[in-house]
């Protein structure tokens, strides 16, 4: 019986969650007419999580340009392919490595920050203050930072896949001997700009709103303590990151397998 009760118990109070889950993310996309209409909170943000992300994401970015030159290369040098190597670089960044490793960044890095930001609000009663005065700290608070995430997060994939061709190219012509011409040649005959860019851009977009709203909502709902709000960006790490690589298996399956 104890176990049935706890059962139910822990039934119960996981529907609850769900359903203030779903009923925030429900209000943040209600409102964004309102947040666009005042673009100047969600430029802030964009400025805030880009430069939180920015220089993690191109130093993150050139090395895992370089490691796609040397592994690409070996591994195409053993069929005489080794011209295909700037194609092989910048399918894997545009489809995948792009996408995915700039979201797990994002996370980490300005993830933790909005989680930690709402907390620290919650816990210092700032979001108690705001609706006894009729303030929505939904409106006036979560709503810019979400959006402004969902921003963000294509721009930062963007300049990580950019980052990260540079770094191709480095290691498989400057270094390793590679044609130049070949390079940029093959890349440019063999990227589709809407099966292979848009896909991309659409991935981190979805992810971007995944990372965005699982931070907001960790923050959110965090126990107005150090340690619950220590707790909620623990978990908002290891959820986001759960999340962006299950998403990243079903929009694979679904855009790159017709």
């Amino acid at each position: 019986m104890n176990f049935l009760a706890r059962l139910g118990r822990s039934t119960r109070a996981q529907l609850a969650a769900l359903g203030q889950a779903t009923r925030l993310l429900g209000q943040l996309l209600g409102l964004l007419p309102a947040t666009l209409a005042r673009f100047r909170l969600v430029g802030e943000q964009i400025h805030f999580l880009g430069n939180y992300s920015l220089a993690i994401i191109g130093v993150s970015g050139l090395f895992v340009g370089f490691v796609l030159g040397l592994q690409g290369y070996y591994t195409l040098q053993r069929y005489g392919s080794a011209e295909a190597l700037g194609l092989l670089v910048a399918l894997s960044l545009l489809r995948e490595l792009g996408p995915v490793v700039t979201a797990l960044l994002f996370a980490g890095r300005a993830g933790t920050a909005l989680t930690a930001e709402i907390g620290l609000m919650k816990a210092g009663e700032q979001l108690a203050a705001m609706e006894m005065m009729a303030v929505s700290p939904v409106r006036r608070i979560l709503a810019p930072r979400f959006w402004a995430g969902v921003i963000t997060m294509p721009l930062l994939a963007a300049v990580f896949s950019a980052v990260g061709v540079i770094g191709g190219w480095v290691v498989g012509v400057l270094l390793i001997g590679v044609d130049g011409g070949a390079f940029w040649g093959q890349m440019q005959g063999g990227v589709d700009w809407w099966y292979d860019l848009a896909n991309g851009v659409l991935k981190s977009l979805v992810f971007g709103f995944a990372v965005s709203f699982i931070a907001l909502y960790q923050g959110y709902t965090a126990k107005p303590t150090p340690e619950g709000v220590s707790r909620a960006t623990t978990r908002t790490v290891v959820v986001a990151s759960l999340a962006v690589l299950g998403l990243d298996f079903l929009l694979t399956a679904s855009m790159f397998s017709i």
